[in-house]
């Protein structure tokens, strides 16, 4: 029975809307990650957005649940039901049915679709819900009905807000199976496994600790754990021996050539869940960093990585697990078919990476837990149990060797030890400064305001920026920075126009949204998308009231925009082209004076392929293909080939923007009506984001121009610089002077090094000798400073010449003298003054004798 399926058909059966999973990543700034089935429909629940025409829907949603408040992170592999990926079904009544409805769609789903025995079936109310207990009675036994308090069955979304009873049902999986004493109905065994909450959105709270205000239209939501659902169906007493988990855990029993026991199974449980969890993160473009998503994403792989690394993995295997995983789930989620290559690539390096660390970390690891254990000993002869292990090292294996905390946590946790958490975070927050609380959120800003009455009101606006740069237009209303509806903001202001048509792009795929001005009024500084409200932000310069007609001018960096964005999509089909058909967009950003464009690759690019990507883009841009834009319905565009964006919320139609054969892609941006406009195309940078992920940032039109403008003044100082208009000649002859100047130096130093012997005649110090390198005329004044009396010659051979210089200090002695009888012996000649001489001579041959006699003379003139 394929239950996933079973239960939408059910549910559309009793008029719900049938609603595809959202992303991972939720639009809701506070969360990391969607952590349960209504978070996509939390907008609803809130009040800030209407409630849709069918208020009614059903899903079965992806989920995360590794941070925060809900983190199964540490649970996972040690208990039956825990994991940090799970799918929710779920139906939701957004003020429409209530609690009859609810109960009954749920026991009739479960008792005669599923089938599940009615004697194994146990449901739980809040101890103040006399309503739903008397509506269960119905159904069920009252002696299979408990109540419970707030802790178990009161649900609240925070501290204020909707919030309600609930009720739970449970299935009695058996005494045969679970005996311990938490296994009872209301304990914390697995006997009693709850695969069904109901939750009843009766009241709302308007202030931390205020009271619970009745819901004029009370709602509800529900969820159901899908491998709980499986399990039992398929007489699993866990989750993870059901068929969603053993073909993955049978996989890792085939790499590593051990048998899956359950009770020392705790690895396998762990790698089978979180290369799930792992897989569907990258295949919806999150990627491994060292800040949220991208952490969280590293831990979990990390974490698995040891549990390989315990059944004896020693090189990357988790990458081998993602075709069985696909093979599971890829019928159901296409995505992950899509992705699978470029998944593999991804998960393979982060793993090789940590891998390389591993074995040092857990040696450093097993060093620090012997030196707790003899700590412990020393003073405590049953053991190490309490004993604290040390933050340092916890910090360390962190630090240096690539330890998750939570790894490292768990590496004690099998040893029974605690950690010195306080070392730890201080070095932590010595380490990174700027670091915030990872887990409260994406790191957005969290925004409400009153955008729910504007659409109650007026709906969407229309956007015309496609058509024109220019529109007379009416303000329908004007919210303050808090986004809060006011009926006229002042000169100096700064606020939000909701304009009823508007010809400003707000910002959306990659594209930055519109500036421009309210021509006489206001700047408009940015524009963006709140619900489908098309909103301008404006710094006024004069009054501006609701009602108020305006001329909406967008600003001339539109052009550039559009070429920027143009060419982003010629790069991508470009990248496909060059790179291979592994290559997927992870991302984007569109700006009047650069593009950036992240996509999957799992290596740095060479000089030769930029420099092929950049002319094959330009190729295009130089055929002038006119621009093409059609709406499709969504399943023919995709027919068409047309390039989508994961995480993109696409309707039943889709605008497709086509450039004949260069490239054909889902998008709501706007762009050059013929490639020609572009200009020209330069790559400024390639770069890594992360494992697997490469980026490319170029530039186009008046950027290229500015950016080549740069470029030449470059050339021009250089030349400058090395004084030559042949700036490779110039360097070249720079290159040669330099090396020059390293053989003299380095002859220097060598002549530093040779030791000077010399003779005493007389109580003068006589030196004739032969310096090999460096500068004869500053060795004889070295030679000065050292003497108080002195007389030298050296001799330098330099090819077939020889370079002579005396040097004469505190005797009657002369250089010129000395010198004048000894060069012509060399061939040469020369003279100076009584103090110092220099000469040259042309016979190298000759130096023997002609040091024999520059000895012998001044002798003679010292005796």
């Amino acid at each position: 029975m394929d239950i996933r399926e079973e239960y939408l058909k059910f549910f559309e059966s009793k008029q719900h809307t049938r609603v595809p999973s959202a992303p991972l990543v939720p639009e809701d700034a506070t969360l990391l990650f969607n952590n349960a089935g209504m978070v996509p429909f939390k907008s609803i629940f809130t009040g800030e957005v209407p409630r849709p025409k069918n208020p009614r829907a059903t899903s079965c949603q992806t989920c995360i649940r590794a941070g925060g408040k809900h983190n199964d992170l540490e649970n996972v592999g040690h208990t039956a039901r825990h994991h940090t990926f799970f799918e929710m079904l779920g139906n939701f009544s957004f003020g429409d049915y209530f609690k009859e409805e609810a109960i009954a769609y749920a026991w009739e789903f479960i008792t005669e679709i599923l089938h599940l025995d009615k004697d194994k079936l146990w449901v739980t109310v809040h101890e103040s819900d006399d309503e739903a207990e008397e509506i269960w009675k119905k159904h069920i036994a009252p002696e299979r009905i408990m109540r419970l308090g707030d802790k178990d069955n009161f649900w609240s979304m925070g501290d204020t807000g909707p919030c309600g009873p609930c009720s739970e049902i449970f299935y009695d999986q058996g005494a045969e199976h679970f005996s311990g004493p938490e296994d009872y109905m209301g304990g914390e065994g697995d006997r009693f496994l709850e695969i069904w909450n109901l939750v009843f959105m009766q009241y709302e709270v308007k202030e931390k600790g205020g009271e619970r205000i009745p819901l004029a239209h009370p709602s509800i939501d529900t969820g159901m754990g899908l491998e709980r659902v499986v399990a039992i169906k398929e007489g699993a007493i866990s989750n993870y021996g059901s068929s969603l988990f053993m073909p993955i855990i049978r996989k890792v029993e085939d790499l590593t050539g051990k048998e899956y026991v359950y009770a020392t199974g705790a690895s396998y449980r762990v790698i089978a869940d979180h290369i799930r969890t792992a897989v569907f993160l990258l295949s919806q473009g999150v990627n491994f960093s060292n800040e949220g998503r991208g952490y969280v994403l590293r831990r979990i792989l990390r974490r698995a990585v040891r549990h390989g690394y315990l059944l004896g993995f020693r090189e990357p295997f988790m990458y081998k697990l993602v075709d069985t995983l696909v093979d599971i789930m890829g019928g159901e989620y296409e995505y992950l078919q899509t992705k699978a290559e470029v998944v593999k690539e991804q998960i393979e390096l982060e793993e090789a990476r940590f891998f390389k660390t591993i074995e040092s970390g857990i040696a450093l690891f097993n060093m620090e837990l012997q030196n707790t254990k003899d700590k412990a000993n020393a003073e405590d002869r049953e053991g190490a149990l309490g004993y604290v292990f040390s933050g340092e090292v916890a910090f360390k294996l962190y630090d240096t060797y690539g330890f998750p905390l939570d790894l490292t946590e768990d590496m004690l946790k099998e040893k029974n030890l605690s950690l010195d958490t306080a070392t730890f975070e201080s070095l932590m927050n010595e380490q990174r400064r700027r670091a915030k609380a990872a887990w409260k959120g994406s790191g957005d800003d969290a925004i409400s305001g009153d955008f729910k009455t504007l659409l109650e009101e007026f709906g969407e606006n229309r956007f015309v920026g496609y058509e024109t740069m220019h529109h007379a237009s009416k303000v329908l209303a004007l919210l303050d920075e808090k986004y809060v509806r006011v009926e006229e903001l002042q000169a100096g202001e700064k606020g939000w126009v909701f304009l009823d048509i508007t010809p400003f792009y707000a910002e959306s795929g990659g594209q930055c949204g519109d500036t421009g001005e309210l021509e006489g009024i206001a700047q408009v500084v940015d524009t963006k998308k709140f619900f489908g409200l098309n909103l301008s932000k404006i710094e006024l310069h004069a009054s501006l009231k609701v009602g108020q007609h305006v001329d909406a001018k967008v600003d001339i960096s539109r052009n550039e925009i559009t070429k920027h964005h143009s060419a982003t999509h010629l790069l991508h089909a470009v990248l496909f082209d060059v790179l291979g058909e592994h290559i997927s967009q992870a991302g984007s950003l569109v700006e009047a004076n650069r593009l950036r464009f992240d996509f999957s690759h799992p290596k740095a690019l060479s000089e030769e392929e930029l420099h092929v990507i950049e002319e094959r883009v330009n190729v295009e841009i130089m055929r002038a293909i006119p621009a093409q834009t059609e709406v499709l319905p969504i399943e023919e565009a995709k027919k068409s080939g047309a390039k989508s964006q994961f995480g993109e919320k696409y309707g039943d139609e889709v605008r497709v923007v086509k450039f004949a054969d260069a490239s054909v892609e889902f998008c709501g941006g706007i762009h050059v009506d013929n490639t020609a406009n572009i200009g020209s195309f330069i790559i400024t940078k390639e770069s890594g984001v992360s494992a697997g992920v490469r980026r490319i940032e170029a530039v186009c039109g008046n950027a290229a121009y500015k950016y080549f403008c740069e470029q030449r003044a470059l050339v021009k100082e250089a030349q400058s610089e090395v004084k030559n208009l042949d700036l490779l000649a110039g360097i070249s002859r720079l290159k040669s002077n330099i090396a020059a100047l390293k053989d003299e130096l380095k002859e220097a130093h060598e002549a530093a090094k040779v030791e000077i012997k010399a003779d005493e005649i007389n109580g003068v110090s006589v030196v004739v000798d032969e310096l090999p390198n460096g500068d004869i005329k500053e060795k004889i004044d070295e030679l000065k400073n050292q003497n108080d009396k002195l007389c030298a010659m050296l001799f330098q051979v330099k090819g077939d010449k020889v370079l002579i210089a005396a040097g004469v200090k505190g005797c009657d002695a002369k250089a010129g003298d000395w010198i004048k009888k000894i060069a012509p012996l060399l061939g040469g000649g020369g003279g100076g003054r009584p103090d110092f001489a220099q000469a040259g001579g042309k016979d190298a041959s000759k130096l023997p004798e002609a040091k024999e006699a520059a000895l012998k003379f001044i002798t003679e003139v010292l005796d």
